[in-house]
């Protein structure tokens, strides 16, 4: 196998195909690898671990066609520290060589039919508008679990709601949960799926806002059986969907809420902050205390010290304080779209709401912290 390709062309294939191989103990050494072909001028770079797979495909000056898998990272790692311009790869059943310039490495490579034999990508049921998808992804994947000894809440669920679709996510302690109105994007006959948020966040990554240019327009999206795949300008990653029922959230979500403080959102975030400078720990929370005109931010560590900040706000409801995590806090408040931020509440021991006071299409559920 021989080609010729420009080295950030090449760089940015073999990072991003990279992303799906294993960090932890592969089963065969060759899921430690990236497979790469050539056919024609056709470039096509792959990685997988199994349960998530990323396919770049490409064009290069193909010489030779073929096909070897070469250590992910190394590989990737060589390509970008190269000279830019031109680089050369050429490999065999052993070994591969990427040269440029005065450069020059030789790699050894793994057996190609240890690679597993992944199935040739379905064509795009439906497509989905890309700016929206990073949107609500962006607000939606932040909420859900990264503890894999409860597998379904690492999960993001996607199912039809009314006339669009609904995204939710949760991790027990808080909740999101976005519709997008009029996408339509689960094909005909599937109510709903629950996808990996670890495939969602690498999704993010190909998509407007998320280090690429505004260049995808649309997202092609299908979904099998056992897994679903998206495209994005040559990227295709597939992820296999999580088997199991999604939790009932719906009654979380209470009817109304007595309490409503309206903020600006920009001061509100400087605030937390800068409060949130004397946590040391998980379990040190933030104190509102809301009323008429104001909401103050208190912090208070035994080892540290504390520290306070009031806010504006209006606030409509009787004098409460609330105490809630910080991180999950703020995660909620960046969220929201606009200027504002509307925090709801029943009171100190119920899940509050963080949302835009224009409309409700995106809420953030946060259970408060008990404290004496």
């Amino acid at each position: 196998m021989k080609f010729r390709c420009e080295r950030d062309t090449l760089v940015d294939a073999l990072t991003t195909a990279s992303r799906a191989v294993t960090s932890r103990g592969a089963t065969t050494t060759s899921l430690n690898g990236i497979r790469v072909e050539v056919a024609g001028n056709r470039l096509s770079v792959v990685g997988t671990d199994l349960d998530l797979t990323v396919r770049v495909e490409g064009e290069a000056i193909g010489l030779d066609d073929g096909v070897l898998v070469a250590p992910a990272r190394l590989a990737a790692d060589i390509v970008r520290a190269l000279e830019p311009g031109a680089v050369t790869v050429e490999g065999g059943e052993d070994e591969v060589e990427i040269s440029a310039a005065r450069s020059r490495f030789v790699v050894r490579t793994y057996p190609v039919e240890d690679f597993p034999v992944l199935p040739e990508p379905r064509d795009d049921q439906v497509s989905l508008p890309s700016a929206v998808l990073a949107e609500a992804l962006r607000q939606v994947v932040r909420a859900a679990s990264g503890d894999d000894a409860r597998p379904l809440l690492t999960g993001v669920l996607v199912a039809a709601e009314g006339e669009g679709t609904r995204f939710v996510a949760t991790d027990s302690y808080r909740l999101a949960l976005r519709d997008v109105a009029g996408t339509g994007p689960l094909p005909a006959g599937t109510e709903q799926i629950l996808v990996p948020a670890r495939a969602l966040t690498e999704l993010q990554r190909l998509l407007p806002g998320g280090g690429k240019d505004d260049t995808a327009k649309e997202v092609g999206f299908s979904v099998g059986e056992l897994d679903a795949t998206f495209s994005v300008d040559g990227v295709r990653l597939t992820t296999r969907l999580l088997d199991g029922r999604f939790p009932d959230y719906r009654q979380l979500i209470p009817p109304g809420y007595p309490n409503q403080l309206r903020v600006a959102k920009e001061g509100l975030i400087d605030a937390l902050r800068r409060v949130r400078l004397l946590v040391r720990d998980n379990t040190t929370p933030v104190r509102l205390t809301m009323r008429s005109g104001t909401v103050e931010l208190t912090v208070v560590s035994q080892e540290v010290g504390h520290a306070s900040e009031d806010v504006d706000a209006q606030y409509e409801g009787e004098e409460l304080t609330v105490a809630f995590n910080p991180t999950y806090l703020l995660d909620g408040v960046e969220a929201v779209l606009g200027d504002e931020v509307l925090l709801e509440t029943l009171d100190a021991t119920k899940p509050a709401t963080v949302r835009s006071p224009e409309h409700d299409d995106y809420r953030y559920l946060l259970m408060p912290v008990r404290v004496s």
